[in-house]
């Protein structure tokens, strides 16, 4: 029996490791088309802003080990051109062709730059790949710029706009959108508008970038896809996002073929519908899950709540489950709450933390929520998240036993505090 997976970042090599400790008379061959697999892709802003000494830093394995240790064939430069299920084979290039039993489809997510005049240009960039972030570095090396563009105020422009700034470049950030993030929350967009301001990033908003202005160096941050054209033109089915639907095995329209991670749909458990979330960790745990479904196992990803968190010139800036526009788009009757308290205690230095949650009016039960601040954003936001999870109604998530000393909290932690003021509201 053979496994045949595309892609060799997260999702891929996640899946073929989890196929391999299942099965260990499985053969697994893992096809990349770059020259690079096995790497911390989220890290490349802070190789550019210098955190990060080395590319080779972020490097997690190499295909020398996957062969050593795991008896994975990877095979790196291999780009797969079609996937053909009826002969049960997938394409290559120049003419060969691989046959699988099992397969799983992990081609991540690509950007468009169709829509930009200019795109073409050597001083614009992407910093989504290995090679994008080693283009960039020798670019400001040797050409030195001081004015940058960025085109889309996601996670990768957000944390761009910060490395530059952190080089000495002026920066102006543009967004398609009201909102960064893509939160629907003008709330979360004004804080973070109002950082950048004085982190001194110009953010302009419902500015969709057609042409690009003059400027010595320009990051598209844009225009992110599910990388599904190898899928949709072998016949796989598509989500309503634009995604490869999948069940919650992983498994496409096509029976024993998978797929994971930034080409595939992942289903919303707080709106309880499928949608697409391009992130690491997700794409990491619904690999494992496609990996081990392949190798003959019936392991289920459930699926997530959508949390996240990026950091903005400083500032940790965290969202889990759904904003009040998201609520109120899901069918639900939403309501919010904001508030602002120390994250510790005053003579502990304690900053403002800021506090956003939302509940369904109906049934009380908790919907999302934000944290924005410079100390314990993180673990604030997983709670939320873990609540989300267990489909906690804000009575009972006001009433968790949360932990408090004066160097990490306060007697009162900022979530709890914004708890009993939306309880206000629903009662």
């Amino acid at each position: 029996m053979r496994l045949v997976v595309i892609g060799g970042v997260a999702a891929g090599l996640s899946a073929a490791s989890r196929a391999r400790r299942l099965d260990r008379s499985l053969e697994i061959v893992v096809l990349e088309k770059t020259p690079h697999i096995s790497y911390g892709a989220c890290g490349l802003p802070y190789f550019i802003q210098g955190q990060v000494r080395s590319l080779d830093q972020l490097r997690v394995y190499t295909p020398e080990y996957f062969a050593r240790e795991r008896n994975i064939q990877v095979r790196t430069e291999a780009e797969v051109a079609a996937i053909s299920h009826a002969r049960r084979e997938v394409a290559l290039p120049r003419g060969e062709r691989i046959h699988y039993d099992k397969l799983v489809i992990a081609t991540g997510a690509r950007r468009d730059f169709k829509r930009i005049r200019g795109a073409d240009q050597p001083h614009v960039f992407k910093l989504d790949t290995w090679s994008d972030a080693e283009r960039l570095e020798a670019f400001l090396k040797a050409k030195k710029p001081r004015r940058a563009v960025i085109a889309g105020a996601g996670y990768i422009g957000l944390e761009a706009a910060e490395a530059l700034r952190a080089q000495g470049l002026e920066v102006i950030l543009y967004e398609a959108g009201a909102d960064v993030l893509g939160r629907s929350d003008p709330w979360l967009t004004k804080i973070v508008a109002r950082h950048l301001e004085r982190c001194r990033v110009t953010l302009r908003l419902n500015s969709a970038v057609t042409e690009l202005p003059a400027c010595d160096l320009a990051i598209v941050a844009c225009g992110l896809k599910p990388n599904i054209d190898l899928a949709a033109d072998a016949g796989i089915e598509l989500g309503r996002s634009g995604a490869i639907r999948t069940s919650d095995h992983m498994e496409t329209s096509f029976s024993g073929v998978f797929a994971a991670g930034d080409c595939s749909e992942t289903m919303h458990l707080v709106s309880g519908s499928p949608g697409w979330f391009p992130l690491g960790t997700t794409a990491n745990k619904a690999g494992r899950v496609a990996g081990a479904c392949a190798a003959g196992a019936r392991e289920r990803f459930a699926g997530v709540v959508g949390t996240s968190i990026v950091r903005v010139c400083g500032l940790g800036v965290a969202t889990t489950g759904l904003s009040e526009q998201q609520a109120r788009q899901s069918g639900f009757d939403p309501v919010s709450v904001s508030i602002e308290a120390l994250d510790r205690a005053r003579y502990f230095h304690g900053r403002a933390t800021e506090v956003r949650l939302t509940a369904d009016r109906r049934t009380g039960r908790l919907l999302g929520g934000a944290v924005i601040g410079e100390h314990g954003v993180e673990g604030r936001v997983n709670v939320v998240a873990t609540a989300l999870h267990q489909r906690l109604p804000v009575e009972d998530f006001a009433q968790l036993d949360l932990a408090y000393a004066p160097p990490f909290s306060t007697v009162h932690d900022p979530l709890l505090v914004a708890a009993h003021e939306l309880l206000k509201l629903l009662h």
